[in-house]
């Protein structure tokens, strides 16, 4: 039976993964500082090792298979046409192929703003715009102003179908890297989000992990299959629906918050209510957003701006602490680890904070609307409320002397009724760091990543903590 050897080439960490089909489980864990700006194989050879020293041999893996996020992730551009419509379609696209989206762009670009593609290391350019015979001249005008800034970054252009001939030809015309993927947005309203989706892995296979210096690794490894919040979003996707052999864990959210973002996951259904009416674009079942201006290092800063005054006033007062202060040393050292328990109380607040701001931005919102027929429920967002279980994953959370404290506040608070939060739910630990190495599994043995991840999942209780389910 194989044995598997799982690498996430993060950022910050390599993480490794050893798995054993006989055994049905983990066999071991190591990591090690990523090394991706001078040789990405150092930091994986010195994590293989510490990994060897925790099975106690040499293993000889049947398959090696990785994801990564290093060098900063995949950085994408989205364009569309209309901010509300288009653009957001081509957002989600990004955010659900495990991209960071860096910047968004609506109506005719300017030089500017085609400038800033390259200025900020974008990665991919996704270019949408129009449904299917709709609007034709705008997505034209904004791939001439990439043609003639002689822009060098991969585009996908994934809009209204009645110009892919246009769009081709000025591809050729000024020799633009370009592909052409189905419409993510064929009718109003309506996403079809997956050939775009599949277009970015392909070109993130081709070209992207090359430039990030990590086909440097390939001749060590078998492939790399997947950017990393991809491999997360599966693994998470896995895990609610289950597999024909065994039952998921129904509707279930999950928070990764990192020193620089916080990624928020939900595998859930838009509504199960039929008294509403719904505003803005489909909800899909498997929805990633990324916050980056949220996190516990680089992006304190954000924390603060996100935060009103007064509560930086009350928090500051509770706690006895300069939250400003505290934050920006937070920013300014990214290696700062919490020695005394004030500084263990501040991260904690941080992390509680990085989850409210990021929830609320992910889940929908009710509005009753007065109308001559009566009161009318508008429903915009995704419903979370019948959410069953809330994961907690990342530093953070995991390494927290108290996970729930932080985990809770992802629950519906009765001041805010109209924010569609999970009602009840039960709150998980990803004490192993394994929702990556279990996505990446998920490609070759689905059923061994749910049967691991339902067993190594630690359930938390206000004054309890044991694995499994109850």
């Amino acid at each position: 039976m194989p044995r598997y050897l799982l690498i996430d080439f993060g950022s910050t960490y390599t993480k490794l993964t050893a798995v054993g089909t006989d055994q049905g489980d983990i066999l071991a864990t190591a990591s090690h500082p990523t090394t991706v700006a001078s040789d990405i194989s150092i930091g994986y050879l010195a994590a293989l090792e510490r990994l060897y020293e925790r099975l106690g041999e040499r293993v000889v893996f049947d398959e090696t298979i990785a994801c990564s996020s290093a060098a900063g992730g995949l950085k994408m551009a989205a364009i569309g046409l209309v901010e509300e419509l288009t653009v957001e379609a081509a957002r989600r696209v990004c955010l659900g192929a495990g991209a960071k989206v860096d910047l968004v762009f609506s109506h005719h670009m300017t030089k500017r703003e085609v400038a800033s593609l390259e200025q900020n290391k974008i990665d991919i350019v996704l270019l949408a715009g129009g449904a299917d015979g709709g609007n034709t001249e705008n997505v034209l005008y904004n791939l001439r102003m990439l043609g003639e800034a002689n822009i060098r970054i991969p585009i996908i252009y994934a809009g209204n179908k009645s110009c892919q001939d246009d769009v081709q030809d000025l591809f050729d015309r000024y020799q633009l890297d370009g592909r052409i993927t189905d419409n993510v947005m064929p009718k109003i309203n309506q996403l079809h989000i997956g050939p775009a989706r599949e277009a970015i892995r392909k070109l993130f296979l081709e070209k992207i992990i090359e430039a990030k210096g990590i086909k440097k690794i390939e001749s060590q490894i078998d492939k790399v299959i997947l950017p990393t919040p991809e491999a997360v979003l599966k693994a998470a996707e896995l895990l609610s629906l289950g597999t024909l052999d065994e039952k998921g864990l129904g509707e279930l959210a999950m928070v990764d918050i990192g020193g620089a973002t916080t990624d928020f996951y939900s595998m859930s259904h838009p509504t199960r209510r039929g008294d509403v009416v719904l505003h803005g674009l489909e909800e899909p079942y498997a929805k990633r957003t990324v916050e980056g201006d949220l996190g516990m290092r680089w992006s304190a800063t954000g924390v603060l701006k996100a935060m009103t005054s007064d509560e930086i006033r009350v928090f500051s007062d509770r706690m006895g602490v300069d939250l400003k202060e505290a934050f920006q040393h937070r920013h300014d050292h990214v290696d700062f680890l919490p020695q005394s328990e004030a500084d263990h109380l501040v991260d904690a607040l941080l992390a509680r904070i990085c989850l409210e701001k990021a929830i609320n931005r992910h889940a929908g919102k009710m509005e009753e609307v007065y109308t001559p027929l009566g009161n009318v429920l508008n429903q915009t967002g995704k419903d979370l409320s019948h959410i069953e279980w809330v994961i907690g994953t990342g530093g953070p959370v995991i390494k927290s002397k108290d996970p729930l404290s932080i985990l809770k506040h992802a629950a519906k608070r009765a001041e805010l009724p109209f924010e569609l939060r999970p009602e009840a739910p039960n709150y998980l630990l990803d004490k192993d760091y394994i929702m990556a190495a279990m996505g990446l599994l998920s490609q070759k043995d689905p059923l061994l990543a749910l049967r691991i991840m339902k067993k190594r999942l630690i359930r938390l209780e206000p004054d309890e903590v044991h694995y499994g389910r109850t």
